[in-house]
């Protein structure tokens, strides 16, 4: 008797196995590996191409010469979103008008998470951006997720040594640049409230009370949808800004409380059809900054909840 096709069948199904193997652990931890790229990059589309890169790699791997999955896919993720950042840098250069992170719709308990939210709001990704994509990849893992530096190291091909510097000048950079004071999702909420109530109302004395005199108001339309071409600063421009955009509405004007990137946020209609999304960022009871994307294509997770995760 030939042994030849029995032997085949063996080997197919110790392929299958690994096969099998491999899907179901990166299954397990596919919504953390989708937090750690968009976490890097801050977009959704390139966070979900850099898991299509990690899962061709991941299926070529030995899986019995591997101690920890969680701990590999998680390295093999920040090496391809570090590579794909390189290239993102370049393609925001010459992005038409300011560029804002895509809104991710987020279960209302992904707000609980002070850690998680405060690390996926819209100021703290657009603090992010000003790192190196070196320095962010060693923030975003270690601030974040709290890998240690050995394994941050390993990822990233450096000693632990050129690791723990990396990380205290990023720690410095993003200290002086983020938000002085993080709030509670209820303050948040509450600045919210007061703002979409002012802003349906045309109350511009109750718009100037909850925002900052130093508020900053950031548009994103990518070329695509008009939005503003540089950042309004200061409440009272803010309100003009405002005030003037609804006097030449011509459509019906709804906005209605969501949860984006983990914080309270607007999602805008026009005539029962989506126009964008407003975040906020909030510091001592009052609003800081607006920022509102109107980009479609950075819209397409604005109406389902996209799951996100620590571990």
């Amino acid at each position: 008797m030939d042994a030849r096709p029995a032997g085949k069948e063996t080997e197919r199904a110790v392929r299958d196995q690994a096969a099998d193997q491999a899907t179901e652990a990166f299954v397990a931890h596919r919504n953390l590996l989708f937090t750690v790229a968009y976490e890097m990059l801050g977009s959704a589309v390139d966070a979900e191409d850099v898991l299509q890169e990690t899962w061709l790699r991941w299926v070529e791997v030995d899986l019995a010469q591997v101690r920890d999955q969680r701990a590999y896919l998680v390295r093999i993720t920040t090496r391809q979103s570090l590579n794909r950042l390189r290239t993102v840098k370049r393609r925001r250069e010459a992005y038409v008008g300011s560029w804002l992170p895509d809104p991710l719709l987020t279960a209302p308990d992904v707000a609980e998470n002070v850690e998680l939210a405060e690390s996926m709001s819209m100021a703290m990704m657009l603090v992010l951006e000003t790192l190196s994509p070196t320095e962010r990849a060693v923030f975003v893992l270690r601030e974040v997720f709290d890998v240690g530096y050995d394994e941050i190291a390993a990822a990233l091909d450096k000693s632990p040594a050129a690791v723990h510097q990396i990380a205290h000048r990023a720690r410095r950079h993003v200290d002086a640049r983020r938000p002085r004071r993080v709030v509670s999702p209820n303050q948040a909420r509450a600045a919210l409230e007061s703002f979409q109530r002012a802003l349906e109302t045309g109350d511009l004395q109750s718009l100037l009370d909850v925002l900052a005199p130093e508020v900053v108001f950031v548009g994103d339309g990518g070329g695509v949808k008009r939005a503003v071409p540089r950042p309004v600063v200061g409440a009272d421009r803010v309100v003009r800004m405002l005030a003037s955009g609804l006097g030449k509405l011509d459509a019906t004007f709804a906005c209605v409380p969501t949860v984006v990137n983990g914080n309270p946020a607007l999602v805008l209609r026009l005539d029962g059809e989506l126009d964008g999304i407003l975040a906020i960022r909030v510091e001592d009871a009052r609003i800081t900054g607006l920022y509102y994307v109107r980009n479609p294509d950075k819209l397409t997770r604005a109406e389902s909840e996209t799951p996100l995760t620590l571990r």
